[in-house]
């Protein structure tokens, strides 16, 4: 973390942590200290008071639905003073349809538990209505914990933009320049103050802060959230320059008719559905395949761009997050080519099949392409994006990243998680033990099972409520003992709507609710505190989420360390991203859509015994306390760092051809030397009918090496104090067994390091070393299946199996222009053949795939021509002594570089082997290839030959 404190981290993110009220400053709740309420949680503000964000209005809700005559216990906190003739009128999209109703408890109404206990907390002083609801700004120095979101801003309470009487379509007013103007306190009379942002992104939000002072220059970028096409150039002024100066965020003034397109229509509309696997049926949304919103998604990026560049200062690190700025990344590539630039995505990201849906499925790939690292919460993410990139756009996609012709960009997994130390210390807090305490005498002798959600389909709460109908049907004992308390997130109205959870909830308290009994109790995240969350969570006998896709349920995470003394069972949807991790395994599992299923996981849940629930906790608390905001947030800034400087350092223009005379003197004066070179594309180029006679193609010609490289290669290998060695992925029949034959004082390294043959000795002959002989290749015949499917589909294709490999040459004509439509049908069919065979054989038997232009290798994952170059490097190396190859394959050993040479000198294209070498201080590399390189010199292919000729004549 060190390495950061000499750099400025830009954060953008579609919403600021803080944004702007016009008005004076609130005064602090009575009842609520200051620094202590959450912006997750911000409760309406009292009337009168002018305000930029548009909230609900209304009296404070209940946690605990409080009715007078529903308890349970004989002496309630407090007799409710208001009922209600629907408990959901204040919540859109729960409301009954006309003409309905529901009978007993579920027509009872909801009191206030801050009020029912405000005598308690305030020591008996009188509470003036709707005062617990205001927001109190943090103190200098104290930090407010932002509600953990569900990977996406849309799960808070949505943004509402109003058309203002400026806006009428057209484009704000561009800002201007922080720096070339000074804010002056009377360039304008509206007075206004900084409040946390309810829509930003909460968990990136706790993250960042929970660094602390190892990040201490940071810049946000993002919108406040509200309408600004009425605010005044001075007041835009007077707000940029005091949120730069006082909260280290800069504004992105956005047109409230642009912001309204991008945000409601093409984020809520068609990505969010898109990554979240819920693709529309034609014609039920036409704009997720038609939408003239992306336009407006185009225009809200490039202005995020243009403030980004405009505050950009050498040495920088952009951070871009979610899916609301795909297109930045690149934006910001164009203009500033040496930035470091971080992507991360917050939310999902689908498979192929899905993603490929999208009508601007290249411009969104393109746009995330422009950053040095991209990040996902987990493994099954980031293998996702690869395989569509590779598919879409037809790049090489390999397991750390996308290999363009270029640049080379990171792909990584950074799990995100929550700052444990803040929990641990508001947990301990004296409110959230009153909490604990009214909550518990409230429900003494019923079982709470506790879910926070949006109301929208990807959340499941529908599946939820069905499951806990289904619980209550087949377990009729637990009716009248099991509530089900959910806390529900806003979203947009149409989303809310097609989530249909309102009538399920109606149902489902019409059957079960009595005088004294409500199942199912739902409270909107603005109708509680924070410490009222902590409380909720420390009481839960279970927490429940029933995703059917979602990134990462950090609210999970929240739930495990509430749970420090009580230790209860977690039920967790195995489409969350948390569940992909091992430490979350020893929750309950279940899959949303069988509600069977989920009904025993609740069962299971509110029987176990005390010895297991504790058992599965301190596996879950492991994971949530290893897991944390500082890890994430450290562990992705230094990656993107490092991945930026790699990018910069491997820059092809940046490296000089090769200048033998600076090599001459190391070589002159070295008594052991070492020479690797490259065959294939270095010394000989590929002649496709020349490979295919290795495939069964009798009428193919006889492979024919190039007696003049093997010539100057056998006479380095005439002096003493040379070891030569030619690197290929050839096989040995039919091929390098030529080559063994013709110059056999050469050592050989065959099918990309599964066999070496060492430099013959005195008595002149040498035996090939099986260096995968105890592999297991059990999987080439599956693999052989896999391809020949593919290649009875693809026209001129062919497949090359050799000893411990396979290649499939899915392009054998020269002139790609003339057959342009076969090429793009090939390069397709190799991109399905990779992601087949990666997904069905590539994980379970440790292979890897090498892509090259006209073909694809498939060989075991520890083998490569690094690997064996390090059992040519080491003395005790198989290439000295065959008996201690099959030791050598241990991972620790292939990664050794120690030598006895005090000369290396490598030629190829192998990057891996570069990097490898380049550890060595005695080494010189240099790459034959065309992209990027991480090789100390540059040397064409036909330039191989006269330089390895110089050495020869060297003395």
């Amino acid at each position: 973390m060190s390495s950061l404190r000499h750099h400025r981290v830009i954060i953008a993110s579609l919403f600021l942590p803080n944004t702007a009220v016009l008005g004076d400053s609130a005064p602090p709740s009575p009842d609520e200290r200051p620094g202590i309420q959450t912006p997750g949680f911000v409760s309406p503000t009292p009337g009168g008071r002018p305000n930029m964000l548009h909230r609900s209005t209304g009296p404070l809700k209940s946690i605990v639905e409080d009715l007078k005559d529903k308890t349970r216990n004989p002496t309630p906190s407090m007799t409710p003073r208001v009922e209600s003739a629907n408990p959901f009128s204040s919540f859109p999209g729960l409301t009954l349809p006309s003409g309905s109703s529901v009978t007993g408890a579920a027509a009872a109404a909801a009191e206030s538990l801050i009020d029912a206990l405000a005598n308690k907390l305030t020591g008996g002083g009188a509470k003036t209505p709707g005062a617990s609801g205001v927001s109190t700004p943090a103190p200098n120095g104290a930090r407010q914990y932002q509600t953990t979101h569900h990977g996406s801003n849309a799960g808070q309470m949505r943004v509402q933009r109003r058309q203002s009487r400026s806006s009428g379509g057209r484009p704000s007013r561009p800002s201007r320049s922080l720096s070339s103007s000074r804010h002056d306190p009377g360039s304008h009379s509206q007075k206004f103050y900084f409040e946390s942002n309810p829509h930003c992104n909460g968990g990136l939000k706790n993250a960042v802060e929970s660094v602390g002072d190892r990040l201490k220059r940071k810049l946000w970028v993002g919108t406040l959230g509200t309408n600004t096409d009425g605010l005044r150039e001075s007041l835009r002024r007077s707000i940029e320059w005091r949120m730069r100066e006082e909260r280290d965020s800069l504004p992105v003034w956005i047109a409230d008719s642009d912001f309204a397109g991008c945000y409601d229509e093409y984020c809520h509309q068609v990505l969010w559905p898109a990554l979240h696997y819920a693709v529309p049926d034609a014609p039920k949304t036409k704009s997720f395949y038609e939408s003239a919103a992306f336009k407006q998604y185009v225009a809200v990026n490039q202005r995020f761009a243009d403030a980004i560049v405009s505050a950009y200062q050498e040495g920088d690190i952009i951070w871009v997050n979610d899916y609301h700025l795909m297109l930045l990344p690149q934006m910001l590539r164009e203009r500033l080519p040496s930035a470091p630039i971080g992507f991360f995505m917050h939310v999902a990201f689908p498979s192929s099949e899905i993603f490929r849906c999208l009508s601007v499925r290249e411009d969104l790939l393109k746009g995330v392409l422009g950053a040095d690292l991209i990040g996902f919460q987990t493994a099954n993410y980031a293998r996702h994006f690869r395989q569509t990139v590779s598919r879409i756009l037809a790049a090489e996609a390999l397991p750390k990243g996308i290999q363009l012709d270029s640049r080379f960009i990171d792909v990584g997994v950074f799990p995100m998680g929550i700052d444990v130390g803040s929990i641990t210390q508001k947990k301990r807090e004296p409110e959230v033990t009153e909490w604990v305490k009214s909550l518990r005498q409230r429900y003494a002798g019923m079982k709470l099972i506790v879910g926070r959600d949006k109301l929208d389909v990807i959340q499941g709460v529908r599946q939820k409520i069905q499951a806990f109908e289904a619980f209550l049907d087949k377990y009729p004992e637990y009716q009248g003992k099991v509530v089900l308390i959910q806390v529900a997130l806003q979203t947009t109205e149409e989303n809310e709507a097609q989530g249909g959870v309102a009538d399920v909830v109606s149902h489902l308290n019409s059957r079960f609710s009595t005088l004294t009994y409500q199942p199912v109790v739902f409270l909107h995240t603005q109708d509680l505190t924070f410490n009222q969350y902590l409380a909720l969570l420390t009481v839960a006998d279970a927490f429940m989420v029933t995703s059917l896709r979602e990134g990462m349920a950090l609210r999970a995470h929240e739930f495990v360390e509430c749970q420090e003394k009580r230790h209860r069972p977690l039920i967790l949807s195995e489409f969350t991203g948390s569940y992909s991790f091992s430490g979350f395994r020893s929750c309950i599992p279940v899959n949303p859509w069988d509600k069977r299923g989920t009904a025993k996981a609740i069962h299971q849940a509110l029987t176990m015994s005390d010895d297991e629930a504790t058992s599965r906790w301190e596996d879950l608390h492991n994971h949530v306390v290893t897991q944390t905001a500082q890890a994430f947030v450290t562990s992705f800034l230094v990656r993107c760092l490092r991945s930026n400087l790699e990018h910069t350092e491997s820059d092809a223009v940046s490296v000089n051809a090769l200048d033998v005379t600076r090599i001459l003197p190391k070589y002159r004066h070295s008594q052991k030397r070492l020479i690797l070179v490259d065959f294939e594309g270095t010394l000989w180029q590929r002649d496709i009918k020349t490979i295919a006679r290795n495939a069964g193609v009798v009428s193919s010609p006889a492979f024919d090496p190039p007696q003049d490289a093997l010539d100057v290669l056998s006479k380095l290998s005439e002096d003493p104090r040379n070891e030569v060695w030619l690197l290929s992925g050839l096989p040995i029949k039919g091929s390098l067994e030529i080559v063994a034959e013709k110059a056999p004082h050469v050592g050989i390294v065959a099918e990309n390091g599964c066999f070496i043959k060492p430099p013959a000795g005195r008595e002149g002959k040498a035996d090939w070393i099986n260096m995968v002989a105890n592999f297991n290749l059990t999987w080439k015949a599956p693999c052989l299946e896999i391809l020949q499917y593919f290649t009875e589909r693809t026209p001129g294709s062919f497949i090359e199996e050799r000893e411990a490999s396979v290649v499939w040459r899915f392009w054998t004509e020269k002139n790609v222009d003339d057959h342009a439509a076969d090429w793009q049908w090939a390069r397709r069919q190799a991109a399905e053949a990779q992601n087949h065979i990666f997904d069905s054989l590539g994980e379970r038997y440790g292979l890897r795939i090498i892509p090259g232009t006209t073909s694809f290798l498939v060989l075991p994952n520890n083998i490569s021509r690094s690997t064996a170059v390090g059992a040519i490097l080491h003395p005790g190396g198989p290439a000295r002594s065959a008996a201690a190859h099959t030791a050598w394959l241990a991972p620790e050993a292939t990664e050794e570089t120690d030598t006895d040479f005090d000369f290396v000198f490598a030629v190829g294209k192998d990057e891996k082997l570069m990097r490898r070498l380049n550890e060595l201080d005695n080494a010189e590399t240099c790459s034959t290839g065309a992209k990027g390189t991480d090789a100390k010199w540059k040397l064409e292919p036909d330039g191989v030959l006269p330089a390895l000729q110089r050495l020869t004549e060297t003395k």
